[in-house]
């Protein structure tokens, strides 16, 4: 049997149960997302796919 994990799946579920866990870290997390994407479009790397 061969099973094949998505970093991005694995990294929604640990994370989904996480903010479940701890309600309050889910601003934590959305703005730390929303910095690092905005670092990211100033800096030019706007088309980055992670596959």
């Amino acid at each position: 049997m061969t099973l094949t994990f998505s970093i991005g799946s694995v990294l929604a579920l640990v994370s989904g149960i996480i903010i479940l866990a701890f309600p309050k870290l889910l601003n934590y997390i959305v703005a730390i997302y929303l910095i690092v994407i905005g670092i990211l479009g100033l800096l030019g790397y706007s088309n980055i796919n992670f596959r």
